[in-house]
C-alpha cells in the first residue's frame, strides 16, 4: 500500500473522514443550526467538498491564503476569524473581485472597526463584518452585550456603505481544557448565552444580526439546545487527534490522519528505535498529554492496520529525528531498519501543516490530495 512512498508521509483515511463529516452534519442538523466547517487544518478543497457533502456552503477560514484558495475552487461565503487590519485589506478586496466571493471579516474593536471602514473606503470595498465577542477564553473578543460592543457596532454602521454589520461571533476554545461532558455542557450554554444575548441587544439598538455565530468542536458535541444561534464553526472534528481522543471526544478509531515514518535506526544504548519524523514532521505539541501522559509526541501504530504497536511512542523529537524508547531489544526484528510505521499525532493542525499534500487511503489504496499553507 505504501510502497515507493519516501518518508515521513501525511496519510489521510477517507472513510473515516466521510464518517466524522457525517457525524457533525447530523449533529448540527438535529440542533437547527448550519454548519460552517473550520477548514485551517485541511487546507484543501477534496477535504472541503467532503465536509459538506459535495456542496459548497459557508466555511470558515483562517487565513487570506486560505480564503484565495476556496474562493478561486468555488466557494462564496467564507469567513476569516482572525481579525483582521487595514494592510490586509488590498488583498482582501482582490479575492472578492477576482472570484466573486463575500468575505467576512471580524472585529471586537471600536477603533480597529472605524480604520478598516476608512481602508475600505479608499478601495471602494465592501466587506460583511461580525463583531467578534468574549465568552470566556479570553483570547480577543468584546465584553458580551455590552456597552462596548454597540460602540463597535456604531462604528460599523458609520462606515457603511464600505462595511456591513453581519452578526456577531464568539468561540469556546477554553471548553478543550475539560475531558468530561458536564463542564462542556455548562461551558457550551455559557458560549451560546454570549452569542445571543449580544445579539438581541444589537437588534435592540437598531443594529441588523441576521448571523449569530459559535463554534468549538466540543460544544458543538455537547450543548445540549443552540436555540437563538444560526451556525456552528467547528474543525477538528472532521481529522480528530490524540488530544481530542485524550479528552473523550473521539475514539481512536476516528483518528483519521497519520504520518507514515520509517525506522532509520536502532539505538541500543536506551534501547530506542529512531523514525525519521521528528519535530518537523510531528510538531511539538504535547497537548494531549495532560489527559494521556503517555502519548508523548504520537503513539506509533502498524502501518497498514492503525492499530497501536504496544505501549510504543515518541518520546522524544529533533528536528528531523524522532525516538520511540522500546522495552527490550525484541523489538530491533520486529521493526528492523527500513521497516514503516504510522503515528497518531498530537494535534492535527500543527502536524499537517508541515505537508503539501495528503496520502489518501481509500479502499486499500492511496491516492495524492494537494493542500495549501501559508498566509
Amino acid at each position: 500500500m505504501f510502497e515507493g512512498l519516501e518518508t515521513p508521509r501525511l496519510i489521510l483515511d477517507a472513510e473515516r473522514l466521510k464518517r466524522n463529516a457525517v457525524h457533525m452534519r447530523t449533529r448540527c442538523a438535529e440542533l437547527g443550526v448550519t454548519l460552517r466547517p473550520h477548514l485551517k487544518t485541511a487546507k484543501s478543497i477534496d477535504v472541503a467538498r467532503i465536509a459538506a457533502d459535495g456542496g459548497q456552503g459557508p466555511i470558515t477560514v483562517s487565513t487570506l491564503a486560505e480564503a484565495e484558495y476556496f474562493a478561486a475552487a468555488g466557494w462564496r461565503d467564507i469567513l476569516y476569524t482572525t481579525a483582521v487590519v487595514p494592510a490586509k485589506l488590498a488583498r482582501a478586496d482582490r479575492i472578492q473581485r477576482a472570484h466573486g466571493a463575500r468575505l467576512l471579516f471580524v472585529v471586537d474593536d471600536r477603533d480597529a472597526a472605524t480604520a478598516i471602514g476608512k481602508a475600505a473606503a479608499s478601495l471602494g470595498a465592501h466587506f460583511g463584518i461580525l463583531i467578534e465577542v468574549d465568552c470566556g477564553e479570553h483570547r480577543s473578543g468584546v465584553e458580551p452585550a455590552s456597552d462596548a460592543l454597540v460602540e463597535i457596532a456604531d462604528a460599523i454602521h458609520a462606515c457603511a456603505p464600505h462595511l456591513e454589520l453581519m452578526g456577531v461571533m464568539t468561540h469556546a476554545g477554553h471548553s478543550y481544557a475539560f475531558d468530561e461532558p458536564a463542564p462542556i455542557k455548562a461551558l457550551a450554554e455559557v458560549e451560546r448565552q454570549a452569542a445571543v444575548a449580544s445579539a438581541e441587544l444589537l437588534r435592540a439598538r437598531g443594529h441588523p444580526c441576521p448571523i449569530v455565530s459559535v463554534g468549538s468542536t466540543p460544544t458543538a458535541l455537547f450543548a445540549e439546545h443552540l436555540s437563538g444561534v444560526t451556525e456552528v464553526r467547528a474543525g477538528i472534528y472532521l481529522f480528530w487527534d490524540l488530544s481530542q481522543l485524550s479528552r473523550g471526544m473521539c475514539a481512536e478509531k476516528d483518528i483519521a490522519v497519520s504520518v507514515l515514518a520509517t525506522v532509520i535506526g536502532h539505538q541500543h544504548s536506551a534501547p530506542s528505535l529512531i523514525l525519521d519524523a521528528g519535530a518537523l514532521a510531528l510538531s511539538k505539541d504535547i497537548g494531549a498529554n495532560r489527559f494521556m501522559p503517555e502519548a508523548g509526541y504520537g503513539l506509533v501504530c502498524d502501518p497498514v492496520t492503525l492499530e497501536r504497536l504496544g505501549s510504543l511512542a515518541v518520546t522524544t523529537v529533533h528536528q528531523e529525528h524522532g525516538a520511540v524508547p522500546v522495552p527490550d531489544e525484541s523489538w530491533f526484528a520486529r521493526l528492523p531498519i527500513g521497516s514503516m510505521v504510522r503515528i497518531l499525532p498530537n494535534h492535527a493542525c500543527l502536524t499537517c501543516a508541515a505537508y503539501a499534500s495528503y496520502n489518501v487511503l481509500h479502499a486499500g489504496k492511496a491516492t495524492e490530495w494537494p493542500r495549501i499553507g501559508g498566509w
